[in-house]
């Protein structure tokens, strides 16, 4: 028997979309604000060298600039004001979100309410400064060893420095305002916009290969149907779940005596999500970013590094699986899904586990469960970021795919969708009590002139 809500859902129509006006003005401010931020990306940064760096993205396509360039939406390949895209930020609040679960004063600061939310994310503002500052002074001072500043010296690197900066903060300004006034998440949805925005052209510089014969026809039909492949893997992993039984005892309330009601508690096999994928990629992409952009005047030391772990290299891909392993474990039970919380949070809502008793062991069966699916959700992102990199190589895919972009891709869209089912559905449910309002109305009035 289908609940009132899921009825509801399924009777939704483009009807009942045009119906929501709201909704259709969060839609629109929310592509607006998208395009801006496209438009950002084509306007450079002062003092670059736009042929020589177009060059060397174009050589290092296949690499680590098709990796720089897919979370930057191109930005980075055109040395746009977005070049350092919204990494920073959530590099920050990744940071930020650990430093809460492990520090004591910051985790006190949480449970204060939209208060203590505030200065969390003060925090996660100064936060993001700092690393947008560091990794653009990295940058401008990669360009200038690489040559490809017009006018290399302090005040180029200032401006850069400057430039860059400001354009991660609005960036995260625009995020911040989708977020609120929009629909879906904004963060979020500025890298989904830039991934896709490169997705036209990979493809058909795929297929032109195909055309030229430097790749098998049937090489591409096999890697189109590997992605698809992957694609429906990741939304039926993303959408698994694990169903913990939860049961209620019966209360009493005044003279009445009410039956103890049963739930179950969701716990999903990735309860991390993409974070660890972004995590990982940000540390080994840290120093093959500055041995890649300093060329020639790269040390022994960093040769060693970019050589061993470069993208594609065993070394790499084995750093990379045991990186996703340890922060899927690491963020699930210090962020994501705290054991201790949610047992705390049963007890005080008078619910247990049958067989279990409440508090620690409770939280102990958690422990439990969890570990044993995060064996699960750990070995699928693993596969699901690996997979990508061993096809890319083997195939020689002239174009950077990664699993990292095909999580955010999945992950935001199934996000954003239930987000907008979410808003149709209180619409939906305004106009059912308005109509019951008018109803009750008119019989109150039609009573009303009986009496008279």
């Amino acid at each position: 028997m289908a609940s009132a809500a899921e009825q509801m859902a399924a009777n939704m129509s483009w009807g009942a979309f045009g119906k929501a006006t709201e909704l259709r003005q969060r839609i629109f401010f929310t592509i607006g604000l998208l395009i801006v931020y496209r438009l950002g990306t084509y306007i450079p940064v002062p003092g670059i060298d736009g042929g020589a760096l177009r060059d060397f993205m174009e050589q290092a396509a296949s690499g680590l600039g098709g990796i720089l360039s897919m979370f930057t939406g191109g930005a980075l390949e055109r040395m746009g004001i977005f070049a350092l895209g919204i990494m920073p930020y959530i590099s920050a609040s990744i940071i930020v979100q650990l430093l809460t679960s492990m520090v004591p004063q910051l985790e006190s600061l949480k449970k204060e309410g939209e208060q203590g939310r505030k200065k969390i994310n003060q925090y996660t503002r100064y936060g993001t400064v700092l690393l947008a500052t560091f990794q653009a002074y990295g940058l401008a001072a990669s360009l200038e060893a690489g040559s490809f500043a017009t006018d290399p010296g302090w005040f180029f690197r200032a401006s850069t420095v400057v430039t860059l900066v400001g354009g991660t903060m609005f960036l995260m300004w625009l995020g911040e305002q989708i977020t609120a006034r929009g629909v879906g998440n904004g963060i979020s949805l500025i890298i989904f916009v830039g991934i896709i925005a490169q997705i036209p052209a990979a493809i058909a510089q795929f297929l032109s290969q195909g055309r030229s014969g430097a790749v098998s026809p049937l090489v591409i039909l096999a890697v189109l149907v590997m992605v698809l492949g992957l694609l429906a893997f990741v939304v039926f992993m993303e959408r698994a779940l694990r169903k913990v039984h939860i049961q209620y005892p019966r209360r009493q309330v005044g003279m009445k005596i009410y039956d103890g009601g049963s739930s179950h508690l969701p716990v999903k096999v990735n309860p991390a999500g993409v974070i660890p994928a972004i995590f990982a990629s940000s540390l080994l992409l840290l120093p093959t970013t500055i041995s890649t952009f300093s060329q020639s005047q790269t040390g022994p030391v960093m040769s060693t590094i970019l050589a061993y772990f470069g993208p594609g290299q065993p070394l790499y891909l084995l750093f990379f699986t045991g990186m996703i392993v340890f922060f899927t474990y690491f963020y699930t039970f210090n962020v994501a899904f705290k054991t201790d919380e949610v047992a705390d949070n049963l007890k005080n809502q008078n619910g247990f586990v049958p067989g279990i008793r409440p508090g620690k062991r409770t939280a102990e069966y958690f422990d439990y469960v969890v570990t044993r699916i995060l064996v699960l959700g750990s070995g699928y992102l693993a596969f699901v970021c690996l997979f990508p990199e061993i096809l890319r190589t083997q195939m020689s895919i002239p174009f950077y795919f990664g699993g990292t972009s095909v999580l955010i891709v999945v992950s935001v869209t199934m996000d954003t969708i239930q987000q907008v089912q979410s808003h149709l559905l209180a619409h939906q449910y305004e106009g059912l009590i308005e109509r019951s309002q008018l109803r009750g109305k008119r019989r109150g009035g039609k009573k009303g002139t009986a009496r008279r």
